[in-house]
């Protein structure tokens, strides 16, 4: 948790926006108060290892405690919202410290030492026109099915929150620049020829964070390991020829997540081509990025972009839009352009309008993650990608077109993996704010 000045002078602003949402969001679904439990850790089966613990995101858009459990917020319209903060005496973990400093002042704080004694503590306070949200099973102790989650107050809080407030914009931009520093010390690693496993451990290093503690699993992928998507393997051992690398990985300031990708060639050549016409054709994409703007559209003209880039580079052997009707780009950029980013890396409502109806996905696009028109204040990655993938090139060479793909030329590029370019953005009226290049232009400075 920070307790940098920047944050302190932000976070009441950002209490007394989010108080208002929930007040609203609750007279509008018939509610008059909200329990938000931060969770209960889960043990492993037949064992007392408890899985890493990370609380609700609804506790956390209220409150950077990362590391609380059982502990319960209540928020009633009208009133200062209450923290019943759960510190155990406790020997065989460290228990959380006192509840002082720059957030608790903005609470009635009541300090429990039994993970249940919440309950007690709201009878009298709650009834039936209380929601409890979370996914502790204490809560199911307490409160009907029906009272639990309600989806349409969550429908309600989700699409809140996806709409930044200055306080989450400052904690992201912070969380930028910790990682930013971190991909830098990664980097140097590749370059000096480390494993993957020494990579990632230099990364922690550089941003002083741990597995725990980082939003997702790095995903740190040398040569053709760039191709798997979501590649969790950590060699231990370099290979004798570190041709590429591809770094996917953030950091968490107060909760809130970066989510950053960059790839990197050893020497010149085709790959290196194709890497800095994707890193053009990302900052392209970022430049389109307004409030007003369908998210659906840029992806789609994402896939026009790689295809020229498949067709410039001798790749393909079709034109770009024949790829991109034909389902040809797809084989080499199959995922996404991006998605909402903030208290989950991927955050919430990226898929439903305003009024919490589905928006479909482009026909022949199903892992897109974002299908919203924009609005200021959405916080949200552009990351186009173009790999070499073995599998979908074999679907396609056992049932697509095979004369469209160069296939020498793939087969040059399979070492390589693949490239993808992430940035995190905030959304303006006219424009958007790149969190992500500031970071790592003012290491270049420092």
């Amino acid at each position: 948790m920070s307790t940098e000045p920047e944050f302190q002078d932000l976070y009441g602003a950002h209490l007394g926006e989010i108080q208002a949402r929930w007040e609203a969001s609750l007279e509008r679904c018939g509610q008059d108060a909200a329990v938000v439990h931060s969770g209960t850790p889960l043990v492993s089966f037949l064992d007392d290892y408890e899985y890493p613990f990370r609380p609700n995101p609804l506790f956390l858009h209220w409150l950077p405690l990362t590391h609380h459990h059982d502990s319960v917020l209540l928020v009633k319209p009208g009133e200062r919202p209450r923290l019943y903060f759960y510190q155990p005496d406790d020997y065989w973990y460290q228990p959380p410290s006192d509840p002082e400093g720059w957030w608790a002042d903005h609470f009635e704080i009541e300090v429990t030492r039994d993970a249940q004694a919440w309950q007690g503590m709201l009878n009298g306070v709650v009834n039936n026109a209380t929601a409890a949200l979370g996914d502790s099973p204490d809560l199911g102790g307490v409160f009907s099915a029906a009272q639990i989650n309600p989806s349409a107050l969550l429908t309600e809080l989700h699409l809140g929150r996806t709409r930044k407030t200055p306080y989450e914009i400052a904690c992201m931009s912070a969380s930028s620049h910790a990682a930013a520093r971190a991909h830098r010390a990664a980097e140097a690693a590749f370059r000096q020829g480390c494993s993957e496993l020494e990579i990632h451990q230099a990364y922690l290093e550089a941003c002083q964070q741990t597995d725990d503690t980082l939003p997702y699993h790095n995903i740190v992928a040398l040569n053709e390991h760039g191709a798997v998507l979501h590649y969790q393997g950590r060699e231990t051992s370099a290979p004798a020829d570190s041709r590429s690398f591809l770094i996917d990985a953030g950091c968490t300031v107060n909760a809130y997540c970066s989510d950053i990708t960059r790839t990197y060639a050893r020497d010149g050549g085709l790959f290196a081509d194709i890497l800095a016409a994707m890193d053009a054709l990302q900052l392209q994409l970022v430049s389109k990025v307004r409030a007003g703007a369908d998210f659906r559209d840029l992806h789609i003209e994402t896939h026009r972009g790689v295809a020229n880039i498949l067709d410039q580079s001798g790749v393909i052997n079709v034109d770009p839009e024949a790829a991109v009707a034909s389902g040809l780009s797809a084989v080499f950029y199959p995922h996404g352009l991006g998605h909402f980013i903030g208290l989950q890396t991927h955050d919430v409502a990226g898929l439903i309008d305003n009024q919490g109806q589905d928006i479909p996905r482009p026909e022949g696009h199903p892992f897109l993650r974002l299908t919203r028109v924009l609005e200021r204040d959405n916080v949200l990655t552009i990351e186009p990608g173009l790999y070499f993938i073995e599998p979908l090139l074999r679907r396609w060479r056992e049932n697509g077109d095979v004369s469209a793909i160069n296939w020498d030329v793939v087969e040059s590029l399979v070492p390589y993996g693949g490239v993808r370019i992430e940035d995190n953005v905030v959304v303006t009226d006219d424009g958007s704010v790149n969190l992500t290049r500031p970071a790592f232009d003012a290491l270049q400075l420092a």
